[in-house]
């Protein structure tokens, strides 16, 4: 309910790693996130510091992830946020990473193209009929009064 839910554009650092689990697919891959501003002094946008995020996605979007995600591309991220913090065997500061559990990813049409596919539905057992497709044209428009047929007169 008090989840951080962020949205991150950067560039994918890592090839996304897929695993079909017990609970469903998932993935994950690193996402570089570097802060860009402009230099007044050299009049030139200059890189700032770069943030890692390790997204994860789980079913359809893991498998669409999976299909259509490579090292380099420009992303946009949304998800929830969530740091860990851990001690590690033989250091003495503590270890963080920031994960992305991953709601939506797309490619980041800024910097780019990219071609949309939908992804084919798996089959549910009792689920196949279609329903007909709705009637999007818009009906002609009525006829005004005067050009009625004059013999159609409402008798009272």
């Amino acid at each position: 309910m008090n989840e951080t839910v962020v949205c991150v554009v950067g560039n994918v650092a890592t090839r996304p790693v897929y695993r079909e689990l017990p609970n469903g697919p998932s993935a994950r891959f690193r996402l570089a996130v570097t802060a860009r501003y402009w230099d007044r002094e050299k009049n030139v946008w200059t890189d700032g510091h770069t943030n890692f995020f390790t997204v994860w996605a789980n079913r359809q979007l893991a498998v669409n992830v999976a299909a259509s995600v490579e090292v380099g591309q420009p992303l946009v991220v949304q998800g929830r946020l969530k740091v860990r913090t851990e001690m590690r065997e033989g250091q003495q500061q503590a270890w963080a990473s920031a994960d992305i559990d991953a709601v939506t990813i797309g490619h980041d049409l800024t910097r780019g193209t990219a071609a949309f596919r939908r992804s084919a539905k798996p089959e549910t057992p009792g689920r196949a009929e279609t329903r007909p497709e709705p009637q999007w044209e818009t009906p002609p428009p009525a006829e005004p009064e005067a050009q009625q047929d004059p013999e159609r007169v409402l008798v009272t």
